[in-house]
């Protein structure tokens, strides 16, 4: 009986190992798919990008124009995206680790998230063209620069109030063990910092979709510079007044952000919780279907053990091997020094000399400008602090109540996403036409814009960080019987503070940044438009006055500055000694 149990075992077991290699092969099947699809995409847009610049393209309004539209921009937006983490990674782990670069890093950040696009479209597509003449990838660069400046400052002060945050004790345990900074970052740091990039990086990708109608159809001087893609077909709809067209160009981007946050985001969400700085495991955890797949792909494992897990061991050696070579005892060598020096020290002759020039132009300011500019600045620093006031009471205990529940999250994340997505300047003149019939004017909906362009920041840093606390620490508070009142004061809010500040920091720039399309606007062949900062530059931009341009933008930076000497900064520090999880 025996020996006839082990035959027939022996005869299921081909069986058996045959139907599992089908059962892989099945799996893997979308996985080789989606790249080939991958390599499809990128072979057509290296053929566009390559090809002689196509001076104003026709715009198609028919939907059948939509897909190809599409792959351009999420190519535009996925490529500054890129760029955007890299520029991230370094600039905050250099701000975070050096305190002399930290003073001036961290306001140059907060000032140039600040700095509307208006003012950098000119110098960065001037730039772009002239190093690729004749070429469609020299504008597209230029748009890919201008989508970059709209995603990287939240992501970068994601990563530095993170980084900063980092627990003493695991500190501590690094440099017992003799980490090298490389496995520092990638065992400690990067771990700690995921769970806010993550959130932030939807964040950007959002706000990318948000710039994407000024990034890709633009004038400058003479030149009507437009891209192929759903931006342009949004704004060319919307001058033409095709209503259909505007829906089936929303409907498009709709289903591109669904589509993308169901094979990227919500697989980046439940991946990034087992980062989560906790001793207790949750038993409600995101999940993703997508992230399984991966997980079980035999193609992605294979590729791992081939090349990722090879070099992630030379690297670490290698860096390991140069932390091992450097004794405390004796003195580091510097071979950079000396370029060092005479690079920062030709940098500084740019500054010197780019400050003359801005201080000589706007010595040709008239008094009335100066006046107009001074006063736009009070009007729209109101507007600012108001539309951040107003975030703030509906963002904060939103974002907890989404944050602390994963099956919520996993409902409302999409949700959230789509809508931050969504070009306000593209529903703007619906919510114009409604306040300027109930008598409420531009300078009640300008408020209502900032608001819709800058309170997603708010709220994806707020569910981040509520979704990063300690299962523990809540189990402690049910079970000392906190009450409501006490569970906010004493674990929420200063659990949630380091992602508060950073929401709150970035929608700031945000809402200084979206001042050039809240207070001055062209809507049905008129303009409406309201005393603030944001209408100046936008008025100096359509004249052509570079002397306002540059001194509304540079009492802008003044006041951005101030800020973050005076608050931002002081809220930072607070936020990486007194509200830091310790264990």
């Amino acid at each position: 009986m025996s020996h006839s149990t082990e035959t027939r075992s022996a005869r299921l077991a081909p069986w058996s190992a045959s139907r599992g290699g089908v059962a892989s092969l099945l799996r893997d099947l979308p996985i080789l798919a989606s790249g080939l699809a991958l390599f499809y995409g990128l072979v057509i847009l290296s053929r566009y990008w390559a090809s002689p610049v196509n001076s104003q393209p026709e715009i198609h309004l028919s939907p059948r124009a939509l897909p190809g539209y599409a792959l351009y921009s999420v190519a535009r937006i996925t490529a500054a995206y890129i760029l955007s983490l890299i520029v991230t990674l370094i600039y905050a782990y250099v701000a975070a680790h050096n305190s002399r670069a930290e003073r001036f890093m961290i306001p140059l950040l907060d000032t140039l998230q600040s700095i509307p696009v208006l003012s950098f479209l000119p110098s960065v597509m001037v730039s772009m063209v002239a190093l690729f003449p004749g070429r469609q990838l020299g504008i597209e660069l230029g748009s890919i620069v201008l989508i970059f400046t709209g995603q990287v400052w939240n992501m970068a002060f994601s990563v530095y109030s993170s980084m900063k945050s980092v627990p003493t004790d695991l500190l501590e345990a690094s440099q017992a063990y003799g980490l090298s900074w490389w496995q520092k970052l990638v065992q400690l740091e990067l771990p700690y910092s995921a769970i806010g990039l993550v959130w932030n990086s939807m964040m950007s990708v959002a706000g990318g979709w948000f710039f994407l109608m000024a990034c890709e159809m633009f004038v400058l001087g003479n030149h009507d510079l437009r891209l192929p893609g759903l931006g342009s077909y949004l704004q060319t709809a919307a001058n033409a007044g095709d209503t259909g067209a505007i829906l089936w160009g929303l409907a498009a981007m709709v289903a591109v952000i669904i589509l993308m946050d169901q094979l990227i985001w919500r697989p980046a969400i439940a991946w990034s919780q087992k980062f989560k700085f906790e001793q207790v495991e949750a038993t409600d955890v995101p999940r993703s279907p997508i992230l399984d797949l991966l997980r079980r792909s035999r193609v992605i494992a294979r590729a791992e053990r081939a090349f990722l897990m090879p070099a992630r061991e030379r690297l670490t050696l290698h860096f390991a091997a140069v932390h091992d070579r450097e004794r405390p005892d004796s003195p580091r060598s510097s071979p950079l020094k000396w370029p060092g020096r005479v690079i920062a020290g030709a940098a500084l002759a740019g500054v010197a000399y780019a400050v003359w020039r801005m201080v000589f132009a706007l010595a040709t300011l008239s008094h009335s400008d100066l006046l107009s500019i001074l006063q736009g600045a009070g009007a729209t620093f109101l507007r600012v602090e108001f539309s951040l006031l107003l975030a703030g009471l509906w963002t904060i205990p939103v974002g907890v109540y989404i944050g602390t529940r994963p099956r919520l999250a996993a409902v409302a994340q999409p949700i959230a996403q789509v809508t931050a997505s969504i070009p306000a300047t593209a529903l703007f003149p619906i919510v114009l036409l409604l306040l300027i019939r109930a008598g409420g004017g531009l300078g009640i909906a300008s408020i209502v814009l900032l608001l819709l362009g800058t309170q997603w920041y708010v709220l994806f840093n707020v569910i981040a960080g509520a979704s990063a606390l300690p299962t523990d620490l809540r189990e402690v508070c049910d079970a000392f019987g906190l009450t409501k009142i006490e569970r906010w004061r004493k674990f929420i809010l200063p659990g949630i503070f380091p992602y508060l500040i950073t929401g709150f920091i970035t929608a700031s720039g945000g809402a200084w940044n979206a001042s050039i399309v809240a207070e001055y606007v062209h809507f049905r062949g008129e303009t409406f438009s309201t005393t603030g900062l944001g209408a100046v530059i936008s008025h100096a931009t359509d004249a052509g006055q570079i002397s306002v341009l540059l001194g509304a933008t540079a009492v802008m930076a003044a006041l951005v500055v101030t800020l973050n000497r005076l608050v931002w900064r002081r809220l930072y520090f607070l936020a990486s000694t007194r509200f830091k999880l310790e264990a």
